[in-house]
């Protein structure tokens, strides 16, 4: 077998696998997910999920990937051979396939508003009218949103064909570190608008009564998703983490960073949805529905600087998107490239044609195809459920169970403190979050998917 790539350094595995975590779920779906669930209570909820029940099932996955060297079926085979284990390798190469189909058409969504953007749509000569409802004439239409998202799998595909060192990581060291000083630009210019303090306020100030079983669930549910756990990006990432790096400390920075991330995201989104007088719980339309009204809103007092925070926003969505989609086809490409002896530009190309397809049914279930329903539901919602509500949670757990109770303790002791040069006294409390929390965790995520 040809000589697999490696991550270069410890900066470049946290920049890449919190590349993979870090996406659109950290700056569009967690401000509206908190907006629902009350602000500052729900953000306490959503750190303990994060570091107690998510932190672990990515540990867990970082040492199937690590120890195997392989990609998701490859490293079943290699370390549970002639079981079906095999299986499990199997589904979390489709599951992030055919999350990056749909995934790829909302990047799409990004490439406009991007363009948008640089061309002053949403901040000169254009009515609040206009601008609020764009968005449902966009994805609506055939053919623009179909170009938004191919160009978009077309960045996705030119990163993935160079290689892990000099695509994957190249990309992952720049984008990670512009994303975050984007944000922040952001953030700086949200604090200043008139009303803004509400924001801040509604961010810092616990209401423990908007606390429901609802709110619990969606706060475990986010940080399972917002780590990109249960389909196979952490385990395939973790394949090409050299055995002298320090897996734990290169978790907790990836989970540190994806959790820094969103609350700067929060710091963002909320001061100018209130400065609005805008809902903040009105639902996952409020990026590219309500800020485009927001910036067009500010742009009679502030022009020049509305029409540059507009494009450093939408720049922000697609640096994102991007980092998680490369994951996602990365995970097939390995899988091709591992154990069919496919070369990666043919790998690529194949996989990224296949989900692009894939993707242009899901584009034009918004228009053209909006009468066609898959249980009820647009193709789009029809992926987007059995992947979130189904495949990930499944994934999850079979990961955690495989870690827990498939694999010696020895070799995950081995994995987790470096043949025992590290991360000693800290491997008990992590091997039982892994072995019990983590499982019950996703269980409950995935009957709260089922009954709530």
């Amino acid at each position: 077998m040809k000589k697999r790539e490696r991550f270069g350094s410890r900066f470049a595995v946290i920049a890449a696998m919190a590349g993979s975590a870090v996406g659109l779920g950290n700056i569009w779906r967690f401000p509206y997910v908190l907006g629902q669930y009350g602000g500052a209570a729900f953000i306490l909820v959503y750190i303990a999920a994060s570091l107690l029940v998510a932190l672990p099932i990515f540990f867990a996955e970082s040492v199937i990937g690590r120890r195997s060297g392989r990609d998701t079926y490859g490293a079943m085979q290699l370390l549970a051979p002639g079981t079906a284990w095999k299986w499990a390798g199997l589904l979390t190469i489709l599951s992030p396939l055919l999350i990056l189909s749909y995934y790829s058409v909302v990047g799409g969504w990004s490439v406009e508003f991007l363009f948008k953007s640089l061309s002053f749509t949403f901040t000169e000569n254009a009515s609040e009218a206009e601008v609020s409802g764009y968005f449902g004439h966009f994805i609506s239409s055939t053919w623009q949103p179909i170009l938004s998202h191919t160009l978009f799998m077309t960045m996705v595909a030119g990163v993935v064909l160079g290689g892990v060192k000099n695509g994957i990581e190249r990309f992952s060291k720049v984008a990670m570190p512009l994303l975050f000083v984007l944000i922040l630009f952001i953030v700086g210019y949200s604090l200043t608008l008139p009303g803004s303090r509400a924001g801040v306020e509604y961010l810092v100030k616990p209401d423990f009564s908007r606390l429901n079983a609802d709110a619990y669930a969606a706060a475990l549910g986010q940080a399972f998703f917002s780590l990109s756990l249960g389909v196979g990006t952490v385990l395939t990432y973790a394949s090409y983490v050299k055995k002298e790096e320090n897996l734990v400390v290169s978790g907790v920075g990836t989970a540190v960073s994806d959790l820094l991330f969103a609350m700067i995201a929060a710091f963002a989104v909320m001061p100018a949805v209130f400065a609005a007088g805008i809902e903040p719980g009105s639902g996952p339309g409020l990026v590219f529905q309500t800020l485009p009204y927001i910036f067009n809103k500010m742009s009679q007092a502030m022009p020049i600087t509305s029409a540059l925070v507009s494009i450093a926003f939408f720049l922000t969505i697609l640096a994102a998107a991007l980092t998680s989609a490369i994951s996602m086809l990365e995970v097939g490409v390995a899988y091709l490239v591992d154990e069919k002896g496919m070369e990666r530009r043919k790998a690529t190309l194949l996989l990224a044609f296949g989900t692009w397809l894939l993707g242009v049914l899901c584009s034009l279930s918004f228009g053209p195809l909006a009468h066609i329903k898959l249980l009820g539901l647009s193709f789009f919602d029809f992926l987007d459920a059995l992947c979130s509500n189904w495949l990930l949670p499944l994934g999850g757990v079979l990961f955690t169970l495989f870690v827990g109770w498939r694999m010696s303790k020895a070799d995950v002791r081995d994995e987790l403190t470096n043949g025992g040069t590290c991360n000693v006294r800290l491997f008990g409390l992590v091997y039982f979050l892994m072995r019990y929390l983590a499982p019950i965790g996703i269980v409950v995520v995935f009957l709260s998917n089922l009954f709530l």
